[in-house]
């Protein structure tokens, strides 16, 4: 999450990273998204709001990460598998290497969860949505080496920017005295952020396969996901481990993180995202991080230090460069 929610699980980051944020901007078959009415943009920032609550929610519960981390999937299985009927009744059964490459996906979404789960209790809600950030560079240097893409320049500008804005932020000079454990946080929170490009990676080409189909990817994801967690977490004893002894107040915060931070702002990102243009579509997506941290101080009493708030500046800024482009306006012919 959030990644970034983890966030739009279907989206796809293009290669000219256009519009590409901590959530990313999904394929379609339209070229170029034209203005819609001020309810694109509603859904848009409602989405962002959703994704960016769910970290505070995770920590307000009181569960251990892998209970939250398996508990988000498992639980946005029941939203997704009614989507999934209808699909298939409408388009027929999805293509083989789709399921293959999402089940992949899957894989590394899991461990996504699993990571920045822990990152939030470690660290805290509003810092650990912050450092997941770094998928933003992570993902056109996959594209690079897998399929030799090329990496926009302003990438390899803004990389060391990244850099050194995520490391203020995972408290190298100095970190919350509140958090439980901020270096171990720290990492995990970044290496969840790798974790979630190489799922937007194989996400890419599976929803390619077929762009009529838009929940089969993100429902074969998430189901991997909750067993690969569940396996991991209940068995292994991961992350806390597994523990459904939860009080009626964590089930039912689990249970918005699980619709409305996974399943609900799925549908509302990608439907904003399409009907926007890519600058300014990309801009509102930077509410997630920054509204992890404001609600982190609010709800959570979490309270960066100067350093790390020089890190988060810097870390936004850097997403921003790396992300935020203008429209150019058309040249009319006379």
């Amino acid at each position: 999450m959030s990644q970034l929610g983890p966030v739009a699980a279907s989206s796809v980051v293009t290669p000219s990273m256009e519009g590409m944020t901590a959530r990313a901007r999904p394929l379609t078959g339209t070229p170029s998204p034209a203005p819609e009415p001020s309810y694109a943009m509603a859904a848009l920032i409602l989405g962002c709001l959703f994704v960016g609550s769910s970290s505070a929610l995770i920590k307000l519960s009181g569960a251990t990460a892998g209970t939250a981390a398996f508990l988000r999937c498992a639980l946005a299985l029941v939203v997704f598998a009614p989507l999934l009927a209808v699909e298939w009744r409408r388009f027929g059964l999805p293509p083989r290497r789709m399921l293959v490459l999402s089940a992949g996906g899957g894989v590394f979404l899991g461990a996504d969860y699993l990571m920045w789960t822990q990152s939030i209790v470690d660290i805290g809600a509003g810092i650990a949505t912050v450092l997941i950030g770094v998928q933003v560079v992570v993902f056109p240097f996959l594209a690079w080496l897998f399929q030799k893409e090329p990496v926009p320049t302003r990438f390899l500008v803004v990389l060391p920017l990244m850099f050194v804005g995520l490391a203020l932020t995972g408290g190298v000079v100095d970190a919350d005295a509140a958090a439980s454990n901020p270096v171990r946080g720290a990492l995990l929170g970044v290496a969840a952020g790798v974790c979630y490009a190489a799922f937007l990676f194989l996400n890419r080409p599976a929803s390619a396969l077929d762009r009529r189909m838009l929940f089969t990817p993100v429902g074969t994801t998430t189901c991997v996901a909750a067993l690969g967690i569940g396996a991991v977490a209940g068995l292994g004893d991961v992350a806390g481990g597994i523990d459904l002894a939860l009080s009626a107040r964590a089930w039912v915060l689990l249970t918005m993180v699980a619709v409305l931070g996974q399943a609900v702002s799925f549908v509302l990102i990608g439907y904003g995202l399409v009907r926007l243009p890519a600058g300014r579509a990309a801009a509102v997506m930077l509410l997630q991080p920054l509204g992890a941290v404001a609600l982190g101080m609010v709800a959570l009493h979490e309270r960066p230090t100067p350093a790390q708030w020089a890190g988060i500046v810097i870390t936004v800024v850097a997403v921003a460069l790396a992300t935020v482009t203008r429209r150019r306006p058309r040249r009319r012919g006379r």
